[in-house]
C-alpha cells in the first residue's frame, strides 16, 4: 500500500489493537514483523501497540495479534480475541494480519468469554488440558525435510504440554505410522507435507494443511490452527489459519509428481551409466550385459518417468480419481515427444478434470459407485487423451525440442550464467520452493538427455553444509561447541547431497550466513557447467562419482564442488568475523 494511499476502511481508527512479536530463532526477524505492523498500522490509521518482549505494551485492546512464537503466551490475554500469524506474513503482508484482527475486534461478542478465532494452543489447553494430536510430513525427497519438520512439531507439542505422534512419509515409506485408534482418539491433525497426502482417514477431525517450513518456523503456530480448526466437514475452516494453509497450490501437486518420479530417474540413469561402462555402444549388442542394463534404465525406468509424474500430479489434485486419467495424458506426452512439458501440462489437466467430474458431476444416489471406477476414468482420460493428441501436443512437444536444443547449444558464457543461477537457487533457502524449483527443472531434463544442468544443480547444493563444516574448522572460534559438533554431521549431510544440513546454521545467522552459501553454490555451478560436467542420476550425492559413467568429467566435478565449499567457508568466516561464538544475527 502506498504511503498516501486511502485508510482502509475495515481498519477503524477506533479500534485499538496489541501485536504480540516472538521470535527466538531470529531476533531481527521480529524487529523486522514489528516495524512492518507499525508502518501498516500508520497508513492505515489504526491504533497500534507492540509488545516485542523488551519493552512489553500495556492497557486495553479490543483483539490481539499473536506473531511468531508469541501463540504460547495466549493464556496472559485470555477473554480477548485472539488471532495468530507468523513472522513471515507478518513482513511480507501486514495488512492483511491487521485487517483480519480488526475484523475480528469489530464482530460482536456474547457476554461470556468468546472462543478466540485461531485460538492459540496454550488458550485451548488453560480450557480443557492437555491434547492428544496426530500428525504428518512430507517433503517431495523424502529425506531431509520430512523428519526434521516430524522434530520440530514433536519439540512444539513438548514445549505447549501436549502429546503427539507424527508419521513421516519418506523416501522409504511410512514410519511411525498412525493406527485408526490414535486418529480416533486425537483431538486435532497437523498435516505438514510440501506433497500431496491422503487426508480421508480424517474425516471429522480437526485439521490444518501447511509445509513443512511452516513446521520447521513455527510448529506452536500450526498446532494452535489446528486445534482451533473447524471440524473437516464442518461449517468453515478456522478464520485465523491463513489460506494458503487449506489450499496446496500448484507448487504443491508438482512436488507431489516429482517426488515419485525421483527414484525412476534414479534408477534408470545409474542402469543407463551402468550400461556404459561397458562401452558406449556395448548396449547394441543383443542379448549381451549391458544391452540389458541399457532396456531396464531406458525403455522401463525412464519410459515410466512421465506417465508417473503426470499421475501423481493428477493424484494430488483429484485424489485416486486422477491417477487413470493422470497415467494416460503422461503416457500420451511421451508417445507424441512432449516429454516431461507435457507430463505436466497432462497431469494438471487430468487432475483438474478429475476433481471437476468428481465434485460437480451430477449422478443418481444409486449409481454412485460407478463414478470411481467407471465414469471419472472414461470420461477424464478421454478429455485428456483428445486435447493432448489433438490441442496441447504438439506445441508442447515443439518448446521442449527448442528447449533441448537451447540447452545443448549454449556457448560457454550462457552456459556458466546458467549454472551460476540454478547454483544460487539451490543455497537461497535449502530445500524450500526455490530449491525444489530448480532441482525440478534439472530432473526433467534428464528424460530428454540433457545432463549437464542435473550436474550443476547437484554440485551446488552439496556445498553448503560442506561449506559451513570446513568453516566451523578453520574458525573454531566464531562457532560454539555445540555448531562445531552439528558442522561434523553437516559434513556427512553434503556428501550424501542434503542441503538441509546448512540449514540450522542459516536459521540462527541468516544475515551472514544465507550470502555465503549462496556464493559458494553460484560459484560451483558456475564451473561444473564451464567443465562440461554431466550427471545421469538426480541424487547420491558425492557417491554417485564412483559409478563408472555416471558423471561426466568426474575430475571437474570435484574440483567444482571443492572450489564452492571453499568459497562458502572463507565467506562465512569472514562475515561471521568479530561476532562472538553463536550469536544470531
Amino acid at each position: 500500500m502506498p504511503p498516501d494511499a486511502a485508510p482502509d476502511p475495515a481498519l477503524k481508527p477506533a479500534t485499538r489493537l496489541l501485536a504480540v512479536i516472538r521470535h527466538a530463532a531470529s531476533p531481527p526477524h521480529a524487529a523486522m514483523a514489528a516495524e512492518a505492523l507499525r508502518e501498516a498500522a500508520e497508513r492505515a490509521g489504526l491504533d497500534l501497540a507492540l509488545d516485542t518482549g523488551e519493552q512489553p505494551a500495556s492497557g486495553p485492546a479490543d483483539a490481539v495479534l499473536l506473531v511468531g512464537d508469541a501463540t504460547a503466551e495466549a493464556a496472559r490475554h485470555a477473554g480477548r480475541p485472539l488471532i495468530a500469524t507468523t513472522i513471515v506474513e507478518a513482513i511480507r503482508r501486514p495488512e492483511p494480519a491487521l485487517r483480519a484482527a480488526a475484523s475480528l475486534a469489530l464482530l460482536p461478542r456474547p457476554a461470556a468469554a468468546p472462543m478466540p478465532v485461531a485460538a492459540p494452543a496454550a488458550a485451548v489447553a488453560e480450557e480443557s488440558g492437555s491434547r492428544r494430536l496426530v500428525g504428518i510430513t512430507a517433503c517431495p525427497t523424502g529425506i531431509a525435510h520430512t523428519f526434521m519438520a516430524a522434530a520440530a512439531l514433536e519439540k512444539a507439542a513438548q514445549q505447549l504440554g501436549y502429546a503427539i505422534k507424527v508419521e513421516t512419509q519418506g523416501s522409504v515409506g511410512a514410519k511411525n505410522a498412525l493406527t485408526d485408534e490414535e486418529i480416533a482418539a486425537a483431538d486435532a491433525v497437523v498435516i505438514a507435507a510440501d506433497t500431496g497426502v491422503d487426508r480421508s482417514r480424517f474425516a471429522g477431525k480437526r485439521i490444518v494443511v501447511a509445509g513443512t517450513n511452516d513446521a520447521l518456523k513455527d510448529g506452536k503456530g500450526l498446532i494452535a490452527r489446528a486445534l482451533a480448526a473447524e471440524p473437516q466437514g464442518g461449517a468453515r475452516a478456522s478464520a485465523g489459519a491463513p489460506a494458503k494453509a487449506q489450499a496446496p497450490g500448484i507448487y504443491k501437486h508438482l512436488m507431489t509428481g516429482v517426488s515419485y518420479m525421483i527414484p525412476l530417474v534414479t534408477a534408470g540413469g545409474l542402469c543407463i551409466a551402468l550400461s556404459f561402462a561397458f562401452g558406449i555402444e556395448a548396449f547394441k549388442e543383443p542379448g549381451s550385459l549391458p544391452a540389458a542394463l541399457f532396456q531396464i534404465g531406458a525403455q522401463s525406468a525412464l519410459a515410466l518417468m512421465v506417465p508417473v509424474l503426470a499421475a501423481f500430479l493428477a493424484f494430488s489434485i483429484a485424489d485416486r480419481p486422477g491417477l487413470a486419467p493422470g497415467f494416460v495424458g503422461g503416457a500420451l506426452a511421451g508417445a507424441v515427444n512432449a516429454g516431461f512439458l507435457g507430463g505436466i501440462v497432462a497431469g494438471f489437466l487430468a487432475g483438474y478434470v478429475a476433481k471437476f467430474l468428481r465434485d460437480r458431476l451430477p449422478f443418481p444416489d444409486s449409481l454412485e459407485g460407478l463414478k470411481p471406477v467407471l465414469v471419472i476414468p472414461l470420461l477424464a482420460s478421454l478429455v485428456t487423451g483428445l486435447l493432448m493428441i489433438y490441442v496441447l501436443g504438439a506445441p508442447i512437444a515443439a518448446a521442449l525440442a527448442w528447449l533441448t536444443e537451447f540447452l545443448r547449444g549454449m556457448g560457454s558464457t550462457n552456459a556458466v550464467i546458467l549454472g551460476v543461477l540454478l547454483g544460487a537457487m539451490m543455497a537461497a533457502d535449502m530445500g524450500g520452493p526455490v530449491n525444489k524449483a530448480a532441482y525440478a527443472f534439472g530432473v526433467g531434463l534428464l528424460g530428454s538427455e540433457t545432463y549437464a544442468p542435473m550436474a550443476a544443480i547437484m554440485a551446488a547444493g552439496m556445498t553448503p553444509p560442506l561449506g559451513i563444516a570446513l568453516a566451523t574448522v578453520i574458525a573454531r572460534s566464531r562457532f560454539s561447541q555445540e555448531e562445531r559438533d552439528a558442522g561434523k554431521a553437516a559434513a556427512i549431510l553434503g556428501a550424501a547431497f542434503i542441503t538441509e544440513g546448512a540449514i540450522p546454521f542459516a536459521a540462527k545467522d541468516p544475515l551472514r550466513v544465507i550470502p555465503a552459501l549462496i556464493a559458494g553454490s553460484a560459484v560451483t555451478g558456475g564451473l561444473v557447467m564451464l567443465f562440461g560436467c554431466t550427471l545421469r542420476a538426480p541424487h547420491g550425492g558425492i557417491f554417485v562419482v564412483g559409478i563408472p559413467g555416471a558423471v561426466g568429467n568426474p575430475l571437474g566435478y570435484i574440483l567444482a564442488i571443492l572450489a564452492g565449499t571453499l568459497v562458502t567457508a572463507a565467506a562465512v568466516a569472514v562475515l561471521k568475523r568479530g561476532a562472538p561464538a553463536g550469536v544470531t544475527a
